[in-house]
């Protein structure tokens, strides 16, 4: 989701609640510590040079049951951080704190934000001879297609 369509939503709510993508809910009580933007450029590993950009927010929650994100709060920090930062409409990544800090893709399913599971990939499958493609999964039962093999303990052919 880009920060434009996160900013659309926000207008017409009350309250912002996120979720992770397995329904356990992000407490109500966080806060957003963070609105920046990164940079991230670096050379994959089939020697291309990349350049990523994306907005980061940064979730975090304690004992402060006093407080809660609106909507429109949300949305003075953003606009302070785009003046301040020059902050561009890029993807948003969110980091949030459970066993690690995690980077989640962020979705709206018409009641909370959802923080999606973020995975690697190669990014030059060509170069490195991964074809990406799922290996194929065998039992063990399968793999004696031969029905007519008489190889028996003691015969010489094993």
């Amino acid at each position: 989701m880009k920060l434009s369509e996160f900013k659309k939503l926000i207008e017409n709510l009350k309250e912002i609640t996120f979720e992770l993508e397995n329904g356990t809910l992000v407490p109500s009580h966080f806060h957003v510590t963070e609105v920046g933007q990164i940079t991230k450029h670096f050379i994959d590993c089939g020697g291309v040079i990349r350049n990523e950009i994306t907005v980061n927010f940064q979730l975090w929650h304690a004992n402060d049951f006093s407080h809660r994100l609106t909507a429109s709060k949300m949305m003075d920090i953003i606009k302070l951080s785009e003046d301040k930062l020059n902050i561009v409409d890029a993807e948003i990544e969110v980091e949030y704190q459970s066993e690690t800090i995690g980077k989640f893709d962020l979705a709206f399913n018409g009641n909370h934000f959802v923080l999606k599971n973020t995975t690697t990939a190669c990014l030059a499958p060509d170069a490195c001879g991964v074809d990406g493609s799922p290996k194929q999964k065998i039992s063990l039962k399968d793999l004696n297609t031969n029905q007519n093999n008489t190889c028996t303990p003691g015969s010489g052919c094993c």
